[in-house]
């Protein structure tokens, strides 16, 4: 008995070191994005953003089992919160792939202003002019969900495994949306996204990501252009100059080349929208699922 006492006195000590282990986790998978050199605003760069989600949502699936503490014994509270987090993040995505997509779709009109060149000079100055590599920026609601409820008297009547759940999703939800603001933002050539995020989110979980975000935020004030995009459009404006001067080989190959790096990165970032969406949603069958049994 006596032993039995002394094991459950040490339970909420080694809550904690699993609580810690996880935040340790989630400040080093930030600290990689801030790495000195990093191009903040570029598509190689979100992708590493994209890459992080994954990573810190399998150290919460951890840091469950580590407190064995399944989501089968969550409150109601802390189910309807990752519930929602999880969501909210679907509805991101979404914006993020409609964004990538509008991307896409200017990068095919490049294209085809490319082949004009040849035969139709004239016309492929004027579509070279015109084309805006830009996302779309509509995140409609979808930070509706973010904040936190008032903290209120429940928060003193939480179980410690509670507590530690609790607190690992306020830091889960913090990373999450903060990311798919920033690459909102990318993506679209437009501050908005960031700055409603930050605003929803009324403050970051931890000072790693706060650490970051002064980093992007420095970066968003100087104009939110991702370096691939710029490079296009200087290309494009390059190629408009040259064909007009007469001697548009050199620029032809540029663009073009550019046009295939591009094309390539921005599959990639599909891929990993993809992935993150299908993640997301086996997390939320498997929660549901496993109330579905409870109730049964």
């Amino acid at each position: 008995m006596e032993n039995h006492l002394h094991h459950h006195h040490h339970e909420p000590e080694a809550f904690q070191a699993s609580l810690q282990a996880f935040e340790s986790h989630v400040s080093i998978c930030l600290t990689q994005l801030s790495k000195p050199g990093s191009e903040f605003l570029s598509l190689s760069w979100i992708q590493k953003c994209f890459q992080i989600l994954p990573s810190v949502n399998k150290a919460f699936a951890k840091l469950v089992v580590d407190i064995d503490y399944p989501m089968s014994k969550w409150e109601e509270n802390s189910v309807e919160e990752y519930l929602n987090y999880s969501l909210s993040l679907m509805e991101l995505l979404n914006s993020i792939s409609s964004s990538i997509s509008h991307l896409g779709h200017a990068r095919l009109a490049l294209s085809h202003a490319l082949d004009l060149v040849e035969n139709s000079p004239s016309s492929a100055i004027e579509r070279l002019k015109t084309i805006q590599m830009k996302g779309s920026s509509s995140s409609k609601d979808s930070f509706k969900e973010t904040q936190n409820k008032e903290d209120g008297e429940e928060s003193f009547n939480f179980s410690n495994k509670e507590k530690i759940v609790h607190l690992a999703l306020t830091d889960i939800k913090s990373v999450g949306f903060w990311i798919c603001g920033v690459i909102l933002a990318g993506l679209s050539g437009d501050s908005k996204p960031y700055l409603e995020m930050i605003k929803r989110l009324g403050g970051l979980s931890s000072s790693a990501l706060s650490d970051l975000d002064s980093s992007i935020c420095e970066a968003i004030n100087e104009g939110v252009v991702l370096k691939e995009v710029k490079e296009l459009n200087d290309s494009a404006a390059r190629l408009a100059a040259a064909v007009e001067a007469g001697n548009s080989s050199d620029a032809v190959e540029e663009l073009r080349r550019r046009l295939e790096v591009f094309e390539k990165l921005m599959d990639g970032l599909t891929k990993e929208v993809d992935h993150l969406f299908s993640k997301l949603l086996a997390g939320r069958n498997e929660l549901l699922n496993g109330i579905r049994k409870t109730l049964n």
